[in-house]
């Protein structure tokens, strides 16, 4: 009897434990997170700030997946917070392997959560297709509160395809919509003047970045007419032909805070065919003494003929870029005339050494803190001079070593040794892959 009641006690646990594994399966059929050690009911009583936080880490896809979980986790897909931030990802599968947003998650974007979406972003392939997919979004973001918006194509042309109106128009309903911008990319598209008017007059007090480089419909004007009237503006991109005594001034009167970055993309597809204006030193002076911490970023991609406008005198630019080749003289204009440079990097020279060139610029050049080398040839007593010079202040060293030239006074083992010890720390050059 004993027995036969023991038998029975363990039959009617065992029936229990599959009865709450079989319930334990059923609630997390679809979960993103497979078998869990958890019991549902440590699950279902998570609060509901901690599923969130979760949500919040995982990707788009597994998400949606986990929504389907049960409602309540359904609920918390929707909340606000989850849609504040979002990268419309637009590709033709015909031609781009990169991944591309759902259209019924579109959709459901724009008619559940348009009103949630602040940080907002689009990536798009070379395709017009995507860029006039997103040119079509935009125009739908009539509820929005938009603070930051991004247009990034992944390759040329892209938006530049799409017509002027098409874009404009998209564009203008985002401006008036959202009353509350403080970000702005849009590099690389048809923007123009009287997008930028309707821009500052709906966006004024909260416009604090604004990156158009290569947007080749804006005109000095209208750019001009953003700093006349967004006094709150801390960094700003363009190029420099649309850059202006009367634009450095205007960011350079009382009623403006002081810009944080200013980059200057100087650049030429056609030798010969553009004709650069020059700044004037005392917009300049103005704009420095009105902002004394601004970093001014220069981006140069010219042919060595057409430099002639530049650094003939002092210019205050913190960091330079060369693309291309630049020659002797441009670079030693720059140790006589760029006092704040801090970084330099140049891509190509030609076959003389820059020895006197780099030796002046660690002369002048007080602030300088990184300098990279390309294509160039610097003696291997030139190079330990400039090194010595600029001694431990120097925290970015990239030269390659086919740059260095063995001299009578050091071969590239002594080179390594001596830069190491005036920089107070281990230092090689770069080698050039052999792939």
């Amino acid at each position: 009897m004993k027995r036969a009641r023991q038998k029975v006690l363990v039959e009617n646990e065992a029936a229990q434990a599959s009865q709450q594994n079989k319930k334990q399966r059923t609630c997390f059929r679809g979960s993103p997170f497979g078998d869990s050690n958890l019991h549902a009911s440590d699950w279902g009583s998570l609060p509901h700030h901690v599923i969130l936080r979760i949500f919040q880490f995982l990707p788009l896809v597994d998400r949606a997946k986990a929504s389907s979980v049960c409602r309540r986790w359904n609920e918390i897909f929707h909340v606000p917070d989850l849609w504040r931030k979002f990268e419309f990802e637009l590709n033709q599968p015909a031609t781009s392997y990169l991944k591309s947003t759902h259209p019924d998650l579109i959709q459901q974007i724009i008619k559940r959560h348009a009103d949630h979406l602040q940080y907002v972003s689009f990536k798009v392939d070379s395709s017009t297709e995507s860029a006039e997919a997103a040119c079509d979004i935009l125009s739908q973001l009539v509820n929005c509160s938009i603070k930051t918006l991004g247009l990034i194509s992944t390759a040329k042309p892209s938006f530049m395809n799409v017509s002027k109106a098409h874009f404009t128009s998209a564009l203008t309903v985002v401006f008036v919509n959202s009353k509350s911008l403080s970000s702005i990319k849009i590099d690389d598209t048809p923007v123009d003047d009287p997008s930028l008017k309707v821009l500052v007059a709906n966006n004024s007090d909260t416009l604090k970045l604004l990156k158009m480089s290569s947007c080749p419909h804006v005109s000095p004007a209208g750019i001009l007419c953003v700093a006349d009237q967004c006094h709150g503006l801390k960094e700003l991109a363009l190029n420099y032909y649309i850059l202006s005594d009367e634009l450095l001034l205007a960011l350079s009167s009382e009623k403006h805070v002081d810009l944080e970055h200013l980059r200057i993309d100087v650049v030429s597809e056609n030798p010969g065919q553009v004709e650069f204006h020059t700044i004037k030193k005392q917009s300049w002076d103005a704009f420095v003494k009105h902002s004394p911490k601004v970093n001014i970023v220069m981006y140069f991609f010219l042919y060595e003929e057409e430099f002639d406008a530049f650094f003939r005198e002092e210019t205050p630019v913190t960091h330079l870029y060369f693309g291309r080749a630049v020659s002797k003289a441009m670079l030693g204009r720059i140790g006589l005339n760029c006092p704040r440079l801090i970084e330099l990097v140049v891509c190509a020279n030609g076959l003389q050494p820059l020895d006197d060139e780099l030796i002046r610029i660690a002369e002048r050049c007080k602030n300088l803190t990184a300098m990279g080398l390309g294509e160039c040839e610097v003696t291997c007593r030139g190079f330990i001079e400039f090194v010595k010079m600029c001694g431990g202040r120097l925290t970015q060293l990239s030269i390659m070593e086919e740059v260095l030239i063995p001299d009578n006074d050091y071969n590239l083992d002594q080179l390594h040794s001596e830069v190491s010890k005036h920089l107070g720390r281990m230092w090689f050059p770069d080698m050039m892959p052999t792939w």
